[in-house]
């Protein structure tokens, strides 16, 4: 099963990559690029996965509930924000890029340096 979980960490890592990468490439000329939305759905879907194994007890140590708490939260805004500008393009301004890239940058910070 640790095969399994750390294959999901890859796609859960490329994923954010995916959703960070593609919001800067397209700050000059605001729009949610096409690889976007699938990056965040594949990076919110692998975080619920790998929690999943992680909790019972069959991959990785016991998850810290408030650490996925709020790393859950913030992936959520981020999938809503993409998802709005998915569908409403007009809406997409530099700021909601910039929302996105600065909560991409903090989940990835949280699961880095929260110990």
């Amino acid at each position: 099963m640790d095969t399994v979980y750390n294959l999901l960490l890859v796609l859960h890592l490329l994923g954010w990559a995916i959703v960070l990468g593609g919001v800067l490439t397209n700050l000059r000329t605001p729009r949610i690029a096409t690889g976007v939305l699938h990056g965040i759905l594949t990076a919110l879907v692998t975080g619920i996965l790998m929690t999943g194994l992680a909790s019972a007890g069959v991959a990785a140590d016991e998850p810290d509930n408030v650490k996925i708490g709020i790393k859950l939260v913030i992936a959520i805004v981020v999938t809503a924000l993409v998802v709005v500008g998915n569908n409403r393009p007009e809406r997409v301004t530099r700021g909601l890029l910039g929302a996105v890239a600065g909560l991409t940058a903090v989940n990835v910070a949280i699961a880095v340096l929260w110990s």
